[in-house]
């Protein structure tokens, strides 16, 4: 490996361990029955917070509170995903690199 090869694999070291500082800061959110419940997503697919609606609470149906909260994850992890995704995208020019989204 030649010394300009040395200082771009360096670069895109670089780029890559900020790529990682901003996935941890950026944040998605998803929603579920018309916005009943809530879930936000930092860019490393990990729950921020859960938010949901009193009105949304029956205790006589719990398994549809479940249903809303789980369709409200999965939306916030799809959309933090591509986010994640296109940045990365950009960063690498469409290459895949494996162990990376």
């Amino acid at each position: 490996m030649n010394l300009q090869q040395l200082n771009q694999a360096r670069q895109l070291k670089a780029k890559l361990d900020q790529a990682q500082k901003d996935l941890k800061r950026m944040q998605v959110e998803g929603e579920a029955g018309k916005g009943a419940v809530k879930v936000v997503v930092n860019g490393e697919q990990r729950i921020v917070s859960v938010s949901i609606d009193p009105e949304a609470v029956d205790p006589r149906n719990v398994k549809q509170l479940e249903q809303l909260i789980l369709k409200a994850v999965n939306d916030a992890q799809e959309k933090a995903q591509k986010a994640a995704a296109e940045q990365l995208k950009e960063l690498t020019g469409g290459f895949k690199i494996p162990g990376l989204f």
